[in-house]
């Protein structure tokens, strides 16, 4: 009998892909000789081939028509077992449908917040887990896992490490700590003027120097953190995947919000504290024990977005997150 063949669909974003590794691994365990090709989008390929998790991972553009009939076309040549949508929007449900893929997996209504979209569903799993990587974990047990998650490491690329070690070691960094303002939305990120009064702390406090990570869009971010820091003088990082990657994994601890950084960093190993506002840890926070995570009392938990800070980040302080990192990374007050 052949062994299966897995097609997993995971489009975006960081965290989310971050979040998907326990539950492919899982399936892996299981089924150790199974091809599994992961669906990603162009973006992501490097992270999901940094699990060794996935036989192939292909790369689909979904706001590219030639992108999309190319993927579609592929996923009709070949034979699966069964398709796995971790994701739950209409994009990643309709490529393994168009693509002919005759069993497929995905959460049941109660969990997709897109409406309609378990229509394009053969099976429909309702999930009883709180945490998003426990709930893929549900659709893996569906698909045969014997477990719904399992351990995985992420590998970083080795011309990566050495580079980021070089450029560090230029600016006369050897231990810092990673901060990350940033978080897609802004009503769910601490004030940057705060994370430049938390980078001063840490160098009067601990002698780290800061990295300040921010992405695409968030320039802004990373020059209020560094107006508000006094003599802290942290560094400003924007790069790519794979430097990135090396980045967190050699820091010595990260704070930030609910953002991708912070769940990659958490994969790799790196002592965290989170700051959540709107968004539930619960279901989106860091998924080991020992992180710390920080959240007013009594917030009620949305996913709509603004361009304002949410009020619950604001009744977070400096002194209070400091204090969380310091006892972190084993530092006595």
């Amino acid at each position: 009998m052949p062994e299966p063949r897995f097609l997993v669909v995971r489009l975006g974003s960081l965290g989310d892909i971050v979040h998907t590794f326990p539950a492919v691994s899982a399936l892996r365990e299981t089924f150790p000789s199974a091809e599994i090709v992961w669906l990603t989008h162009p973006r992501w390929k490097l992270l999901v081939e940094s699990s060794g998790l996935a036989s192939q991972v292909w790369a689909a553009e979904t706001r590219s028509i030639p992108s999309l009939r190319k993927t579609i076309e592929a996923l009709r040549r070949e034979r699966w077992d069964a398709a796995i949508d971790y994701q739950g929007l209409w994009k990643s449900a309709a490529l393994p449908f168009f693509g002919g893929v005759k069993r497929r997996i995905g959460f049941s209504s109660e969990t997709i917040r897109e409406f309609g979209v378990p229509v394009l569903y053969t099976e429909r799993v309702p999930c009883s887990a709180t945490h998003i990587a426990d709930q893929n974990g549900e659709l893996s047990l569906r698909a045969g896992a014997r477990n719904p998650v399992a351990p995985f490491t992420l590998r970083v690329p080795q011309v990566d490490d050495c580079g980021i070690r070089d450029y560090l070691q230029q600016l006369g960094l050897d231990r810092y700590i990673v901060l990350s303002p940033g978080g897609g939305w802004r009503s769910k990120c601490w004030p940057p003027e705060r994370f430049g009064q938390l980078s001063q702390l840490i160098r009067d406090s601990l002698g780290f120097r800061c990295v300040v990570n921010y992405g695409p869009g968030e320039d802004d971010l990373a020059l209020a953190v560094r107006e508000c820091s006094g003599g802290a003088d942290p560094v400003p990082y924007n790069g790519p995947l794979g430097p990135l990657m090396a980045l967190l994994r050699n820091a010595a601890g990260i704070v930030g919000g609910d953002t991708g950084p912070l769940h990659l960093a958490i994969a790799l190993g790196t002592p965290a504290v989170a700051i959540f506002g709107p968004t539930d840890p619960a279901r989106n926070g860091p998924y080991r024990t020992g992180d710390i995570v920080l959240r007013a009392a009594n917030v009620v938990t949305t996913h709509s977005r603004s361009d304002q800070v949410h009020p619950s980040m604001l009744q977070i302080q400096v002194d209070e997150v400091f204090d969380a990192l310091r006892r972190r990374l084993g530092v006595p007050a």
